[in-house]
């Protein structure tokens, strides 16, 4: 059990990165209006957020412009029509997919764009990409993060190659992700301790983003925040592909840090997300994204059980055993 101290004070380090177009943007392939985006941007502000994730920099080469909203690949005059100049404290962030963007000619040099960090997604498998990527945007002048996805189905001893290697590059912060929503505060706290190794050793600064599968992605946030990681993901109404990620107001309001306000994230709640949900956009948790969780498995068949408005939760948990 964390100290008390240790949840009741707060670290100036501790950074909060707003998540919401992105992950959010798995759910409606990126539909947003301009309106709820310019919203968005405001209540980052208000509430004292100190990164917005404005979506994917994905390759038009591989992905159907005509199947996706602008998000999706984030250009970067589509972020300055919201964003202006950007006279706010608020840094704009993008995330880039190893194998998934054409990273060398979409991302320009950091004097050139609106955008401030750079977060490159990668797995285990990929994380000699990752590192020149990480370069590539290092070189352009951006921060960068880097997270490794899908950890709960890695090997220990892996898992410390990678972030070795990755130490070894210019990148800002190390992110632990829990994709499936399988993990426990106990195996997030020893995940930690993992990552932390080589965070000292390469001077790194850690960061979590966590899915709520099994209604932890908060508990399994505000725990890392005991265990000395800083930089913490969230979305508002905790929009996110599947079981959705760790609520914004929930962190908010859990930070002591008076920088941060919870005020405009509930404003923005019910007046946006709402509207979203009454909408017909679906996600959050479920017995679906509870199953796949619980089977440490990726959540694509929830995904399509829910697309297709299933309601055979039994039959639906045998098949998903027989995938184990």
């Amino acid at each position: 059990m964390k100290e008390v101290t240790k949840l009741m004070d707060y670290r100036p380090s501790v950074k909060v990165l707003d998540a919401t177009l992105r992950d959010g943007g798995l759910v409606n392939d990126f539909y947003f209006s301009d309106e709820f985006v310019r919203a968005l941007y405001q209540t980052n502000v208000k509430a004292g957020v100190d990164y917005m994730e404005f979506g994917y920099k994905a390759s038009t080469e591989m992905f159907d412009e005509s199947k996706f909203g602008k998000w999706k690949f984030s250009r970067d005059e589509d972020i300055r029509a919201i964003v202006g100049d950007n006279n706010t404290p608020l840094k704009i962030s993008v995330m880039a997919d190893v194998g998934r963007c054409d990273y060398k000619n979409d991302i320009l040099d950091r004097a050139d764009s609106p955008i401030d960090l750079i977060r490159v997604a990668t797995y285990l498998n990929t994380i000699p990409a990752a590192a020149d990527m990480i370069e590539d945007a290092f070189r352009k002048g951006y921060e960068v993060c880097c997270n490794i996805m899908a950890i709960s189905n890695s090997r220990e001893s892996d898992l410390k190659a990678a972030l070795d290697l990755l130490g070894k590059t210019p990148v800002n912060v190390f992110y632990i992700v829990d994709s499936y929503g399988s993990l426990y505060p106990e195996q997030i706290e020893r995940l930690a301790d993992i990552y932390m190794e080589f965070a000292v050793k390469y001077d790194k600064k850690l960061g979590i983003h966590a899915h709520n599968n099994q209604q932890l992605a908060f508990a399994n946030t505000i725990e890392s925040v005991g265990d000395g990681v800083d930089w913490l993901d969230a979305t508002y109404a905790g929009m996110g592909r599947g079981a959705g990620n760790c609520a914004m107001e929930l962190l908010l309001g859990f930070l002591k840090n008076p920088k941060y306000s919870t005020y405009p994230a509930i404003q923005f709640v019910e007046k946006y997300m709402n509207k979203l949900k009454e909408d017909g956009i679906v996600w959050g948790y479920d017995l679906q994204y509870m199953m796949t969780g619980q089977l440490n498995q990726h959540p694509r068949t929830a995904i399509e059980f829910t697309k297709q408005k299933r309601s055979d939760y039994a039959e639906f948990y045998k098949e998903v055993v027989a995938l184990d």
